[in-house]
């Protein structure tokens, strides 16, 4: 069934799983679980086949997070789903709230959503480059692959390249960047049982001397700073004039005056 926004396509896969734990007559209800398609949308429903059981309310839950819930007494209970994106994959269980409580699962499965951790990454030239991608949808790839743009294929045996891989994440590490080998366009592949999803990371090597210009900057703007400081300073000294000499006889002169004319005033008196 093909299903799903923006051209995802939606595999659904229903696997209902019921249990009740010594039940009256020793025996277990069946739960019949269908998924449909409408308007874009899907619907999930559970349909419990006893005719006594005593419910009091309806869960669905997915991720382990509760999504919905009522305290409706039906044997008989849906889940809308907007759309199918990777966040939508993956198993849901419904919930029937009895004594004990009775429990169904609808797997949402789609074809690997690989995505890149960073779309850009960026290393020096020397160091180790680490790219990674990963897959949040439902279920987890069984086979990761990386290329790369004009190299093909990227294996651990190159003694380069080191890949380690799980089954929703994927990382490639690049031992001893070179500025003219490793720069380019990666390519993250991972294939599980429904389909295949590719997703890119661009990785740019910088000079070894790329991580000193910043400092080499500040050491410019100093010495420039200094230098400017300097000129300035060696060209306003010779314009300046001291003024001690002037200042200092001018007082003596005049003290020197008064005190004669003191002396004089005095004769005078006598």
């Amino acid at each position: 069934m093909a299903a799903g926004a923006a051209g995802t396509r939606a595999v659904l896969a229903l696997l209902v799983l019921c249990s009740m734990a010594a039940g009256a007559a020793g025996t277990s209800p069946e739960i019949t679980a269908q998924v449909a398609e409408s308007s874009g949308k899907l619907i999930l429903s559970c349909n419990i086949s006893a005719p006594h059981l005593s419910i009091t309310g309806h869960q669905w839950i997915h991720k382990d997070k509760v999504v919905e819930e009522d305290k409706k007494t039906d044997t008989f209970t849906t889940y809308e789903i907007d759309g199918t994106r990777e966040e939508h994959s993956g198993v849901y269980e419904c919930v029937f709230e009895a004594n004990p409580q009775i429990r169904g699962q609808v797997n949402i499965s789609v074809a690997p959503q690989v995505t890149a951790y960073k779309k850009s990454e960026h290393g020096n030239e020397g160091d180790t480059g680490v790219l990674v991608c990963k897959n949040p949808s439902f279920p987890a790839v069984t086979t990761w692959s990386w290329s790369k743009t004009g190299h093909g294929a990227l294996e651990n045996a190159s003694g380069r390249y080191i890949i380690k891989s799980s089954g929703n994440k994927t990382e490639l590490r690049i031992l001893k960047l070179d500025i003219e080998q490793d720069t380019g366009d990666y390519y993250c592949n991972g294939t599980n049982s429904f389909g295949t999803g590719e997703a890119t990371v661009n990785l740019r090597v910088r000079s070894r001397l790329a991580a000193l210009w910043p400092f080499l900057g500040i050491v410019a703007e100093v010495l420039v700073l200094v230098t400017i400081i300097f000129i300035y300073e060696k060209r306003r000294k010779p314009d300046e004039v001291p003024d001690d000499d002037d200042g200092g006889s001018a007082p003596l002169k005049s003290n020197a005056t008064n005190h004669k004319d003191k002396n004089v005033r005095q004769r005078n008196a006598n």
